[in-house]
């Protein structure tokens, strides 16, 4: 059990500062790389290998989920970022030597898997519960404008000259490795955790049982694995539905659209951080019920500039619904099972929603369904799943 206490730092002090420059590096390189990797299965005329890569980044998350958290909890979470970087560094290296993408690609999954209960339990510790969603949004904030800039160089560079995209991906998860140094040297949260592999699953799979056992964290939980395992299942279903919708062939369109993605995001993590506190965390609710109807409107989108409006309206809702969630379980796992613990569970739990609903894109889209009647099926599921969610929260809030 986590016993430190949050610093209360400023919210633009250096140690933030180092955190967000950090993570919009290693974020850009980490999307950047993903639209690289599927030009490059594209060009191999293996394009039915592109859900594969997203599946090899994410099997990491989840064999690993049981020794990150603590890794992250029983290290200074700086150092630990660190760690994770110069693993994606060493994967996309190997990648741009001529490895296997699936495999190079796998390894850059092993450093986010690394990387990812450090970068959000850190928060935890630097912020107390009141200015934790704020701590959050400019996280988001910074990881967005990342993913939109990785995926459009991504996009642009994959079409043109992948010697200068290799170039720039090193060169910035070298940068964002950099950055880690400066980022505050914390005291960990749980210096003595055991380190006996068979003892860290048990341990693991405990801390799962009491987060979903929480009213809070479950519902963190679910909404955040939903959300991402359809946000996954979207990006990679871009590549299909743009030369059917759109008919536009090229690695670029897809990856704007992407990027339009990203730009919703930072809007709805702003407005998530001027309107949604902890305590009023049930408002989220809107953006994630408003999710599934905008994406069944894409059935009906025929031109470029309405696949924009639908899909920064995608990503406004997406961040207005994750943000708020994903500070509630660093703050419910900073006070119960230390942070790097309770995001080494989200991880699990999101991955395996991401494995799940990709699995089942790709299985899908094997069976020759059309991407249009792919997309109302998903939209549905979306609408349905978050609708459930929605009722099971607030019919429990009536009752306490």
């Amino acid at each position: 059990m986590s016993t430190s206490k949050s610093l209360e730092m400023p919210l633009m002090s250096p140690g933030m500062t180092a955190v967000l420059v950090a993570q919009f590096l290693s974020a850009l390189a980490d999307n950047a790389i993903l639209i690289i990797a599927i030009a490059i299965v594209k060009t191999q005329g293996a394009a039915n290998l592109v859900p594969m890569l997203q599946e090899a980044f994410v099997v990491p998350f989840l064999l690993l989920a049981p020794f990150v958290g603590q890794f992250a909890d029983r290290y200074p979470k700086g150092r630990v970022m660190l760690i994770g970087n110069i693993l994606k560094f060493c994967g996309a290296l190997a990648m741009s030597f001529g490895v296997n993408p699936l495999t190079a690609y796998a390894l850059i999954g092993i450093g986010a898997a690394m990387y990812s209960p450090a970068k959000y339990g850190i928060l935890s510790q630097m912020f107390g519960a009141a200015s934790l969603v704020r701590a959050n949004g400019m996280m988001e904030g910074s990881t967005i404008v990342a993913i939109l800039l990785g995926v459009l160089l991504g996009g642009w560079l994959a079409d043109h000259a992948l010697t200068w995209a290799f170039s720039g991906v090193l060169s910035a998860y070298g940068l964002a490795a950099f950055a880690n140094l400066f980022i505050p040297r914390l005291p960990a949260e749980n210096a003595q955790g055991d380190i006996h592999p068979y003892r860290l699953i048990k341990k693991f799979i405990s801390a799962l049982a009491m987060l979903f056992k929480d009213p809070d964290t479950r519902f963190s939980l679910l909404g955040t694995s939903v959300f991402w395992g359809s946000g996954t299942t979207l990006r990679l279903m871009l590549f299909a539905w743009v030369p059917a919708a759109l008919l536009l062939t090229d690695n670029q369109t897809p990856a704007n659209l992407m990027g339009v993605v990203s730009i919703g995001i930072v809007v709805g993590a702003g407005i998530a951080g001027a309107w949604i506190t902890l305590a009023k965390v049930n408002r989220a609710l809107i953006g994630g019920l408003l999710l599934g109807p905008v994406i069944l409107s894409l059935a009906l989108v025929g031109n470029l500039n309405t696949a924009m409006i639908c899909m920064a309206a995608v990503g406004l809702c997406g961040g207005l619904f994750v943000v708020p969630l994903n500070a509630l379980l660093q703050e419910r796992g900073h006070e119960t099972i230390g942070a790097g613990n309770a995001l080494a569970v989200q991880n699990f739990v999101e991955n395996g929603a991401m494995l799940m609903f990709v699995g089942a894109y790709t299985l899908v889209s094997g069976m020759g369904i059309s991407v249009n009647t792919t997309i109302v099926g998903f939209g549905t599921t979306l609408l349905v799943a978050i609708g459930a969610l929605a009722v099971s929260r607030i019919s429990k809030a009536k009752v306490s």
